[in-house]
Parts: C-alpha cells; structure tokens; sequence
C-alpha cells in the first residue's frame, strides 16, 4: 500500500511549474529531486492543497485558472514608491524582485515595472497572479 501525503508530510518530489502556454517556470525532473516539509511555505498553498492524498510513484498534472493558483492579478498591488523612500545605495533595475520591510518585521518582495525619475513602478502581485499555471508532480517518498 502506498503511503499518500498529508498536510504535514515530508515530501520528496519531482516538479514543474509552467505558464497555461508550456512556458516552463521551474523544474526538478532534469536535476535533483526537491524535498519539502508541507505546511512550512516552502511551497505555495495552492500547489500543496494538489498534493493532498497523492501517493509514492504516482505522478499528475494538475492544471489550475488564476483564482485556483496565485489569484488574480490586483492592479490595486500596483503603485509608485518615491525614490527617496528606497534606500540610497539600492540599484534598480526592471523587473528585478526588491523586499521591503513591513510593519511588523515580516518582509514583502515586489517587481520593478519602471524607473521614473522620482519614483519606481512597484507591482506587489505574486509574479504568477493572472496566469493559468501547469504543475506536474512525481512523488518520490512521503514521511
């Protein structure tokens, strides 16, 4: 009998994340399988609630719409952050990923969209917010 994966399971898997059009985000089926403690966020929430009930061997293809993935894309999460604001010796560059101190010392990553010459165009969406997403996994082990 096949041991399946729960919500607290230590994984090894390998995976791949693509766009709905194939275009591949990430893979390990050419590398190193990948192993992650499920509930930890080393994985997204909405790829580890695929997981659920999958057993050692198998292997699926879970294709998922936005709202099933990373959401929708917020065009509120879109804004200008005055330059002054950033720190001083901080090179930009576009569509590099920046982490910004928020209140409460958690921390948020956001893309750069565009440098304008007092501000930059900071997108705080999920850089997969708005895509149709692939995820195709083979389990390896489960404990």
């Amino acid at each position: 009998m096949s041991v399946a994966i729960a919500p607290d399971s230590l994984v090894t898997l390998h995976y791949r994340i693509a766009l709905g059009d194939g275009t591949e985000i990430i893979s390990t089926f050419e590398s190193t399988p990948a192993t992650l403690k499920l509930g930890c966020g080393e994985l997204a929430p909405s790829l580890e609630r695929c997981l659920a009930d999958v057993g050692v061997g198998e292997r699926h293809v879970f294709l998922l719409e936005p709202q099933q993935a990373f959401g929708p894309h917020r065009p509120e999460l879109v804004g200008r952050v005055p330059r002054a604001d950033l720190p001083e010796k901080l090179v930009l560059e576009e569509m590099a990923m920046i982490e910004f101190s928020a209140p409460g010392g958690a921390t948020v990553a956001g893309l750069v969209r565009a440098i304008e010459d007092d501000a930059v165009l900071m997108d705080f969406n999920h850089p997969l917010a708005g895509k149709d997403v692939r995820f195709e996994v083979e389990v390896i082990g489960v404990l």
